[in-house]
């Protein structure tokens, strides 16, 4: 028997950016109505401004909002802040799922960027339930932001990382998949099809843009260059991979 299509109203914490841009997108092809909850949209995730009333008649949310510190002290207070104020707010509003994104090695490197995201992993995890919570790979994008924000001149400056990169776009038809069905807790990693060297990636976006430019490696000191270097970020065995490669990503922003 064919279940019928019901609609559903889903809220995007940082619908704006490199993923939730797809999860609003795909939300809406699926025919459900996503509520962007951003400060342009009148929602401060921070300090809580419009977000109890911003998820009135709201079924789940989505989580993934994000800040480009690297600063654990900052970071932390960041992710544990907003996540305090939506599971608060989804209480009080009577939203059944919390839907969360992080990075896998996040909870094993405990430094930089990475340290907020394990602390919202720890409130996430301890609600009693209600809550699906997804861990990926580095994205294929991190090559964008590499470029346009870590350089010295013309040079590219990136530090020596192993990954296995993942687009966006499939993360988020992940997280819309997660989002419509029932919360699932814990759910298995989920990364590229197969290993790269980031500053090859960078390299190989510069001249797929027509922008060649020299690139250098600068090791990180402490364990969140250490977790670099060591394949921390990357999939244990069991995870699930994803179908588009990076090469197949570059064709597409080419």
């Amino acid at each position: 028997m064919d279940i019928p299509f019901r609609e559903m109203r889903v809220a995007v914490a940082g619908g704006s950016g490199t993923v939730g841009r797809h999860v609003v997108d795909q939300l809406r092809a699926a025919g459900h109505e996503p509520v962007v909850l951003t400060r342009a949209s009148g929602v401060d995730l921070l300090d809580g401004t419009h977000l109890a009333d911003a998820l009135q008649g709201v079924e789940a949310v989505v989580d993934v909002s994000s800040t480009s510190t690297a600063s654990p002290k900052r970071s932390t207070r960041f992710f544990e802040t907003v996540t305090r104020n939506l599971l608060a707010a989804e209480r009080e509003a009577g939203v059944g799922h919390h839907v969360a994104l992080s990075v896998i090695g996040a909870e094993k490197v405990g430094a930089s960027y990475y340290e907020g995201k394990a602390a919202q992993e720890r409130m996430i995890m301890a609600e009693p339930g209600g809550w699906s919570l997804l861990r990926v790979a580095q994205f294929h994008e991190l090559t964008e932001f590499l470029v346009d924000n870590y350089r010295i001149g013309p040079i590219r400056v990136v530090p020596p990382m192993r990954a296995q990169p993942i687009a966006a776009a499939e993360v988020a038809a992940e997280l819309v998949s997660i989002t419509l069905g029932a919360p699932r807790g814990l759910v298995r990693d989920l990364a590229g099809p197969r290993e790269e060297r980031v500053s090859d990636m960078v390299r190989r976006y510069l001249r797929a843009t027509g922008r060649p430019r020299p690139v250098l490696e600068v090791f990180l000191p402490g364990a969140w260059g250490r977790g670099m270097r060591n394949g921390t970020f990357l999939p244990a065995p069991g995870a699930r991979k994803s179908r588009q490669s990076f090469e197949v990503w570059l064709d597409h922003v080419a």
